[in-house]
Formats: structure tokens, sequence, C-alpha cells
């Protein structure tokens, strides 16, 4: 069983940036693709951007578009989000998942849930 590990949140002003990391134990995400996630409080958990195992696909919700980039590095078996422009819409605890599946669509990034780190706590707040 793949174990994941979050880590790079912590305090940002509005506009800053922000680089998590999801990294993993036990399998090599070469043969995973991964998703973030967040969960803002009072909210229910909401996809933010997957990769694809196979071709490397990319995948954002319209609400990170053209702010967020997930990029991976199977050498570290490492899953990066790159955050910029960060609002305080999205302040959150930061999920990654990983599924032994291809990623063609948005749906599926949105509904992966096989496996699931602890999360890291990003807040924007000047």
């Amino acid at each position: 069983q793949v174990q994941l590990v979050e880590s790079g949140g912590g305090l940002v002003q509005p506009g800053g940036s922000l680089r998590l990391s999801c990294t993993a134990s036990g399998h090599t995400l070469e043969y995973y693709s991964i998703g973030w996630s967040r969960q803002a409080p009072g909210k229910k958990r909401e996809a933010v951007s997957c990769v694809s195992f196979t071709d490397g696909s990319t995948y954002y919700a319209d609400s990170v578009k053209g702010r967020f980039a997930i990029s991976r590095d199977d050498a570290k078996n490492t899953v990066y989000l790159q955050m910029y422009d960060l609002k305080s819409e999205d302040t959150a605890v930061y999920y990654c998942a990983a599924a032994p599946v291809p990623i063609t669509i948005w749906d599926t990034c949105a509904s992966m849930n096989d496996y699931w780190g602890q999360g890291t706590q990003v807040t924007v707040s000047s």
C-alpha cells in the first residue's frame, strides 16, 4: 500500500507563492496517477489538480487554472503542486492521493479516492 506524505504548507500573504510536495513510500509513483485536493473548514473536499501516469497529462480545477501547476519527479518519487497568486479562498488543508489508473478526463481526477496522505495546511492571509 502506497503511503503519501504532504509537505510545504504554511502561511503566505495573498498573491504569494508556495510549493507543496507529495512524497510516496511503499511503491514508486511511476505507476500511479496523483491528485491534489483541498478541504476548507465547513466545506467538502475539492479536487484541485491531477497528473496522470502513462502520459503525464495534467488537469486543474477551474478555480486554480493559470495559478497552480502540478508536476512529478519520478526519480524522487514526488509530485509537486506549485501555487502562484494565492488567494484567501485557497486556504485549506491540501491532500494528495494516488491511484493506479490513468486519468484522461477531469471527472476521473475529481473522483480519485484510493490513497490519501495526512494533509498540509495552507493559509493565505495578510
